[in-house]
Parts: C-alpha cells; structure tokens; sequence
C-alpha cells in the first residue's frame, strides 16, 4: 500500500476523532443537564476545559517514574493509532498494514495505559482504581475480542476492511450469532466508554477519579482527551460491526449518514448515565460475567455457522 495515501488517510481520521470528541462530551454533559432539569453547560466547554489544563504548569514529583509521565502521551497516541485502523465515514487507512489482532491489542492498550498511570502515581485511591479497572478489563475486554471474532469466522479474513464492515451478520442473512452479540455489545457499550454505571475505577465521588488523582494540568488534559475520543472510536466501531447500512452511499451521504449514527450511539450513553445510579463493582463484575457467558455461546455458534 502506498504509504502516500496512508499517512493523509491517518491524519484525517485522527483529526476528525480529536476534533468531535470534545463536542461529543459537550453533548453528553447538555442533554444529562436537560435530564435533570438544569441549564448545563456550553457545548464548547470541553473545549476550553482541556485548553485551560493544557495552559496549566506541569508540575510533578522530581522523583517521579518514568512510566507515571509517559502513560498520559501513550493513551492518547494510542487512541489516534486506532482511529487509523477503524472507518470514519471513509475507508480504513491503515487496512493493509494492521489486521484484527493488532484492533483487539492496541484497544486493550487504551486500558493499561490507564493501569500503568495509577500504578507509578502510589496513592491509595489510585491504587483502589487500577484493581478496579483491571477487573473491569478482565471481564470486559474479551467481549470486543469475542465480536471481532465472530466476525472473522463469517468472513475467513483477519483484514480489517472485511471485518468492519457489518460482518457478524452472514451473507444468507443474520445468524443468531450476529443478533446475539448485537444484544451483548448494546448492554456492555457503556462499560467501554467507561461511563455511569459503570464508571467504577474512577467514580470521583468515592475515589476522586481513581488512577487520576494524582495528575493535573496537561497530562490529565491528555488523559481526558484520551476518555473523549474513546467514545467516538468505539461508537465508530459498533456502528461498522452492527449498522453498517448506507456506507456504500456516495460522498457526502454515507459519511453524514456514518456520523448520524455516530451521534445516536452518544445520546443512547448519555441517556443511560442520566438515569442510572453507579453500580458497584462486585454488581458490575457479575453483570460483565453473565454477557461474557452469553458471548461465548455466540462464539460457539459463529464457529458452527449460525
């Protein structure tokens, strides 16, 4: 592939991921205001909270790990490598250089980075948050793992451009596989997003943002670009994975009728937020236990054709 056309490819990808996400969140925060009868804040002010932080000293121990100042760099260059290897509307950029399996790596590696943060900052609550968030990643991150596979046993490919693209549905129709793990990803989405209820690692009203706490300025403004853009990589993907129906229309029809989906994926979340309590983490580890469960049934009958 020439690389010509991947390294423009990449950047507009990784552009249009950095550019919604902020306006995702402003979303996210107006309709949850709306929710609960209050005024909200601007849309645009995710904007201007990450540019405040950004603009903020960067102050930190000078015996500060290594790994404790790099994580914050490694989420979000993490979550713009994978923006190369899912379709935003468009084609894929990096399809013939990445396959599935380095989809399924680099998207767990969104989580450790996380892990890794908390675990060189030492705090208590920090440490609370990364026991959380492993668990979490245990019980959780096999489910993505388990659809793309599905998809890979209905399509013989690992490519990612005949995977993402609605393949967990075979070409006779939808497989009870597919409808399934349709079901399974819709009760898990807001786990992946790391939203209520299932925000348990860093549930800021018992743990002040868990592996976080001990970041400020720009490095947490990194970390919270990293948790924006990760709502619209994996909306992008659920909606190639589960609804990829009008992407063969013609420019800009497809791309405007991709991001409509985009979006309805983002008010579904936030719904859910407004109007959930946080669950506890033995109550979130035994609801991920019971869609893993059911999952692995789905796989089961992917492997079998159905």
């Amino acid at each position: 592939m020439n690389i010509l056309w991947i390294i423009p490819g990449v950047a507009v990808n990784a552009g249009l991921v950095l550019l919604v996400a902020p306006l995702c969140e402003g979303v996210l925060r107006k309709v949850t205001a709306v929710v609960q009868s209050r005024r909200g804040p601007p849309l645009c002010q995710p904007y201007f909270d990450l540019l405040k932080l950004l603009a903020k000293e960067d102050l930190e121990s000078g015996e500060a790990p290594v790994v404790q100042r790099a994580a914050a760099y490694l989420s979000l260059a993490t979550v713009v490598t994978v923006a190369g290897l899912v379709p935003m509307g468009l084609g894929i950029p990096m399809n013939g250089v990445g396959d599935v399996i380095l989809l399924i790596y680099l998207l767990t590696f969104c989580g450790i980075c996380t892990l890794l943060a908390g675990l060189a900052a030492g705090s208590t609550y920090s440490i609370i948050g990364i026991s959380r968030e492993m668990m979490t990643m245990i019980a959780l991150e096999p489910l993505f793992a388990i659809a793309l596979l599905i998809g890979v046993l209905h399509t013989q490919s690992f490519r990612l451009d005949a995977v993402l693209k609605g393949s967990v549905y075979s070409a006779d129709g939808f497989p009870w596989s597919g409808v399934i793990m349709v079901g399974v990803m819709l009760l898990s989405f807001q786990a992946f997003v790391q939203r209520v209820p299932f925000d348990t690692s860093e549930a800021e009203t018992e743990l002040m943002e868990g592996p976080l706490m001990e970041y400020s300025g720009p490095k947490l403004a990194l970390f919270k670009y990293a948790q924006m853009a990760r709502l619209v990589i994996h909306s992008a993907l659920f909606v190639a994975l589960f609804v990829p129906w009008g992407s063969a229309f013609v420019f800009p029809v497809g791309w405007l009728l991709f991001w409509a989906k985009v979006g309805v994926l983002v008010l579904l979340v936030t719904l859910v937020a407004a109007t959930h309590a946080r669950y506890r983490i033995d109550q979130a580890l035994h609801y991920f236990a019971g869609l893993l469960l059911v999952a692995l049934a789905a796989l089961v009958l992917a492997a079998y054709g159905y």
